[in-house]
């Protein structure tokens, strides 16, 4: 091949195309190839937004607002010292967490189900009540919550229109969308928490710290240290939680095509327990991020000017404004009410899940109204009464303690239970606990009960 003529002519008998159209082809698997290699990232984030579900909308609702309310009071009032307490909540809820989802996908069943089936029935009811009463009080003190922070930013709307409003749109959410669509709204809608991390970026802020507080614990054991901490253990390893979790695991496989008892408790491949633990403990820190930037931001600004008695989410953005600037306290505000919105159905859909599997009545988000009107009408219920503490002369910190010391009481009972029963080889087979699972859970429990007595205590005192 002395020429270029000889070497186009040897391309041509040797690939039997014409060499103009197989150098072409070339720079297009070159173009291709550079294509894919740069949406390769893009992919990968996109399967990962794909496989999380129910972990990440539980673990947005767990900052509901009376989270905020506590985690701004948290900051306002002692600073940066107890901002350790993001840090060494998550494993601890984290693990929680895993434990009721890994109940959910083996049994094929809700978590109040599980217990009716192990457990005496007197053990379920109480657990029920006090669950059913805990998360009335909250979705109160987030309605009312909500409909202050809309005032922040729309001064002539009524408190008692806003109420009604925020409750008659969350109730038209869970009973007249299907579940595929109501499960997406959740899930986009928890991106709102992020504003919480964006107003802590706008202010100035001594990280080193924040580093350093974030990592050495202090405490003092005052009355309203205890009530604190007692809020923030409530309101992070809250009841509700359990057994949103539990039955949202359960809504997936019936989504998933697995409509029978039978179908659900089939073998849990290992796959299906990877992609869960994954979104689990997504969730869970991502709860705990929030809640970390909301007492830093509080710390940095209330308490730095002295401002350490806010009683509501409402009073944390209102203060915010004048010290932080408007764009921040916009943001604190508008997280409030979006937050709201996602932490109320979650609040009213747990209390729900778990009096309907007491009884054995139909469940589940997934059935329409005229399927499940025991179901939907324990949420109209709980929502209704919610509606009416925003009309009673209740104190709304006395709302929130009362809310965090009812989460305080019902959380170490039907933890003791989710502990037993994700350790037991006879209801999870070889997806039991393992020691340090088993161990963290019963570190769980001590910690919530001995807060749980302290705060009644100090109370009574």
């Amino acid at each position: 091949m002395g020429n270029k003529n000889d070497e186009v002519k040897f391309i041509e008998k040797v690939f039997s195309v014409p060499a103009e159209t197989l150098e072409k082809t070339v720079e297009t698997s070159e173009a291709i190839a550079k294509k894919i290699t740069r949406q390769q990232p893009v992919k990968k984030v996109e399967e990962y937004w794909r496989m999380l579900g129910p972990g990440l909308t539980t673990g947005a609702a767990d900052d509901d607002c009376s989270g905020i309310a506590t985690y701004s009071q948290t900051g306002s009032q002692y600073g940066f010292n107890l901002l350790w307490l993001a840090a060494f909540t998550f494993p601890l809820m984290a693990v929680v967490q895993e434990m009721c989802a890994r109940i959910g996908l083996v049994t094929g069943q809700g978590l109040a189900a599980n217990i009716r089936k192990h457990f005496p029935r007197w053990v379920l009811y109480i657990c029920t009540i006090l669950l059913f009463a805990a998360n009335t009080f909250n979705i109160g003190a987030d309605l009312g919550a909500m409909a202050k922070a809309t005032q922040l930013l729309i001064p002539g709307a009524g408190f008692a229109s806003l109420v009604v409003f925020f409750t008659v749109i969350s109730l038209a959410l869970q009973v007249y969308t299907t579940y595929a669509s109501y499960a997406k709204y959740l899930k986009w809608l928890s991106f709102i928490l992020l504003a919480y991390v964006l107003s802590a970026a706008l202010i100035n802020i001594n990280w080193s710290n924040v580093l350093t507080s974030a990592v050495v614990p202090k405490l003092d054991f005052t009355k309203d240290q205890i009530f604190l901490i007692c809020g923030i253990l409530g309101t992070t390893i809250s009841p509700y939680l359990f057994f949103w979790q539990t039955s949202q695991e359960v809504e997936e496989q019936i989504m998933e095509g697995k409509t029978t008892l039978k179908s659900r408790q089939a073998i849990t491949t290992d796959k299906e327990i990877k992609i869960m633990r994954a979104d689990v403990w997504t969730g869970m820190f991502f709860s705990n991020m929030v809640m970390f930037f909301i007492i830093v931001t509080c710390a940095a600004t209330l308490n730095a000017a002295g401002l350490t008695d806010i009683k509501t989410a409402a009073d944390a953005a209102a203060a915010l404004k004048p010290l932080a600037g408007k764009f921040a306290y916009l943001l604190f505000a508008i997280g409030i009410i979006g937050v709201g919105m996602l932490a109320v159905p979650v609040l009213a859909g747990s209390a729900s899940y778990a009096i309907s599997e007491s009884f054995n009545w139909k469940t589940g988000l997934y059935r329409k109204l005229k399927q499940a009107y025991a179901f939907y009408g324990v949420i109209i219920v709980s929502m209704a009464l919610g509606l009416l503490m925003n009309f009673t002369n209740m104190d709304p910190i006395k709302t929130l303690i009362y809310s965090a010391v009812g989460n305080g009481l019902v959380a170490p009972m039907v933890l003791v239970l989710i502990v037993l029963m994700s350790s037991s080889k006879k209801i999870m087979g070889e997806r039991a606990n393992r020691s340090t699972a088993k161990t963290i859970g019963w570190i769980t429990v001590a910690l919530m009960t001995v807060v749980g007595l302290a705060t009644i205590g100090s109370l009574i005192m």
